[in-house]
């Protein structure tokens, strides 16, 4: 465990866990590679269809982003997301992994879907992957790799605030960052990336009740930079 200013719930952050680090994601994608190989599965849809339905539709709708729009997804997985946007049309699309594992996996499963993105493996927090698309993109992505960043056992405050200055340095002017989160709420990420962006919209995901409470099973914000 980290120390609590720098990792631990304590300080108001999420518990470590191994869901933040490398070696969890490399040996997840790995495995799932060789079932696609096998059995032609992708794996798992971080946080579901219908979530990523909920997105690719907001920005189908958004007079913000046309088909032609520069969209970068920064922890794509099996790149799920991206191939449905490429299937819709949207011609320049590119994700990031820093498991080599996931670009393998996503770049197979477009090939197979005769999807065309762009997939490059690389850490946008420790080395030089974004440094050609700074102040280049129309629309960053994020589905679960903020809340993988805020899980991890070593300096994760440090990492969150790296990780959203990387993502302004990527935004044109007016830019958009989408971001799915199933560990914070739709206000801790307004106040997380309050500064240097305006909160442009949120998508609503199902409730539920709890306790006499009402919550959602994931938070989704859409922030435009200013």
């Amino acid at each position: 465990m980290s120390d609590p200013e720098e990792g631990n719930e304590g300080n108001g952050e999420l518990p470590a866990s191994s869901l933040g680090t490398k070696e969890h994601w490399d040996n997840e994608y790995a495995r799932e590679l060789e079932v696609f190989k096998e059995f032609g599965d992708i794996g798992e849809v971080w946080f579901g269809y219908d979530c990523q339905t909920r997105v690719v539709n907001w920005i189908k709708e958004s007079s913000c982003i046309s088909l032609e729009s520069n969209i970068i997804d920064l922890g794509c997985g099996n790149g799920s997301l991206l191939i449905e946007l490429a299937c819709s049309g949207y011609t320049q699309l590119t994700g990031i992994d820093y498991s080599a594992a996931a670009v393998e996996l996503a770049k197979q499963i477009a090939l197979k879907e005769k999807a065309k993105v762009k997939f490059l493996c690389g850490d946008i927090l420790t080395d030089d992957t974004i440094e050609d698309m700074i102040g280049q993109i129309d629309l960053v992505l994020d589905k679960g790799t903020y809340d993988a960043i805020s899980l991890s056992p070593n300096e994760a405050k440090t990492k969150r605030k790296a990780y959203n200055e990387s993502v302004l340095s990527l935004l044109k002017k007016d830019g958009l960052f989408i971001i799915v989160s199933c560990n914070w709420t739709q206000d801790e990420l307004k106040d997380q990336f309050s500064s240097g962006y305006v909160v442009l919209d949120t998508i609503p995901s199902p409730s539920f009740w709890f306790g006499g409470n009402v919550g959602q099973t994931t938070s989704t914000v859409v922030f435009k930079k200013t």
